[in-house]
C-alpha cells in the first residue's frame, strides 16, 4: 500500500492551512507532530476524503483517492479528534454498529468486537452505555472502531487525548503490533506518542513540513544545540530572554538548566544528547524572551 501527496494544498478563504505538500507513505508508523493549528487535522481529513484539496492530489497505489471513492474507504480506518456516537448505545452495540456500517457480516463483526474490546482493555465495560464512559474509555472505544475493518491504512488524529500513562503505553504497543503489514499515520502534539514507534516523523508548522526523517535523524540534527549547566536563580530571567529553555530544576538557590543554543551558552555548560522533545521545542516552542521573568 502506498499513499502519495503531490503539491497538496488546502485553502479556507484567505487562509492556507496546508501548503504544497509532497510526501509519500508505504508501510509502518508515521508520526505527524505539530502544535494545534499547524494544519495536521486538515491534512488528515483530506487523506480520509472528508475534505477536497484546493490544489494537488492524493494517490493510493497510483490512483486518485477521490475517484476511488468507496473502494478507497474500504482500506481506511479513521479516528478523528472528536468522534460521534449514540450515547444510549453500549460499547459493544456501538462497535457492532460500526461493523455494520463498514459492511462486515454480523458474525465477523461480533468476533472482531470481542477481539478489540480485549485489545483496548474494555472487556469489563462492553455492556456500559457510551454516555457513562470516562474520557479515556471513550477514546479507547474510538481507537477500537477505527480498527474494526482491519484497515490497511489507519489514520489517527490525537488518539491519546485523555488517556493516562498506562493507557498510552497500551496504545503504543497496540499500534506497533498492528502496523506490521499496514500504514499508520498518527497525528499528535505529544512527543512520547511517536518517539518509540514511528519509523518516520514529520514536523508540521503553518501548513508545511519543516523537518522529516527517522527519530534518530531528527535528534541528530540537534547536535551541538542542547546544553545543560547550573546557574543562579537570578540568572534564569536573563537566560530565558536569550534562549529557549527546555527544562529547569531548582535546588536551593541553584538551578539545573537545559536549553537550546547554537553555541556554548555559559561557562561550564556541557553539550548533552538531544531528544525528540528538544527538537519539538526548537521548531515549535516559545521564542526566547517569551519566557522572560520565569523565576
Amino acid at each position: 500500500m502506498k499513499l502519495e501527496m503531490n503539491k497538496l494544498t488546502k485553502k479556507f478563504g484567505d487562509v492556507t492551512a496546508v501548503k504544497q505538500l509532497n510526501l509519500s507513505m508505504t508501510g509502518g508508523v508515521y508520526g505527524l507532530l505539530g502544535k494545534n493549528g499547524a494544519g495536521k487535522t486538515t491534512l488528515m481529513r483530506m487523506l480520509c476524503t472528508l475534505l477536497r484539496p484546493t490544489e494537488g492530489e492524493i494517490l493510493c497505489n497510483g490512483r486518485d483517492i477521490f475517484k476511488m471513492a468507496g473502494e478507497y474507504r474500504r482500506f481506511l480506518g479513521y479516528l478523528p479528534q472528536d468522534f460521534g456516537f449514540y450515547p444510549e448505545f453500549t460499547v459493544e452495540d456501538y462497535l457492532l454498529y460500526i461493523g455494520a456500517i463498514k459492511g462486515l457480516p454480523p458474525s465477523v463483526a461480533k468476533k472482531r468486537t470481542k477481539e478489540l474490546l480485549a485489545a483496548v482493555g474494555l472487556e469489563k465495560y462492553a455492556g456500559r452505555k457510551m454516555k457513562k464512559l470516562s474520557g479515556g474509555m471513550k477514546r479507547r472505544t474510538g481507537i477500537a472502531q477505527a480498527m474494526m475493518n482491519q484497515p490497511e491504512i489507519l489514520i489517527l488524529d490525537e488518539p491519546t487525548a485523555g488517556l493516562d500513562p498506562n493507557e498510552r503505553i497500551r496504545f503504543r504497543n497496540l499500534i506497533s503490533e498492528f502496523s506490521e503489514d499496514r500504514l499508520v499515520l498518527l497525528s499528535t502534539h505529544i512527543v512520547s506518542d511517536v518517539e518509540y514507534i514511528a519509523h518516520d516523523i514529520w514536523l508540521m508548522n503553518e501548513g508545511k513540513i519543516v523537518r522529516q526523517g527517522t527519530p534518530k535523524q531528527i535528534t541528530e540534527s540537534m547536535k551541538q544545540r542542547v546544553w545543560e549547566f547550573c546557574a543562579d536563580r537570578k540568572e534564569i530571567s536573563r537566560l530565558a530572554a536569550k534562549y529557549k529553555i527546555s527544562n529547569i530544576k531548582t535546588e536551593n538557590q541553584r538551578v539545573q538548566v537545559r536549553l537550546l543554543a547554537g553555541e556554548k551558552p555559559a561557562e561550564g555548560a556541557r553539550e548533552v544528547t538531544p531528544s525528540l522533545e528538544d527538537a519539538f521545542l526548537y521548531y515549535f516552542g516559545e521564542e526566547a524572551g517569551e519566557m522572560h521573568g520565569l523565576l
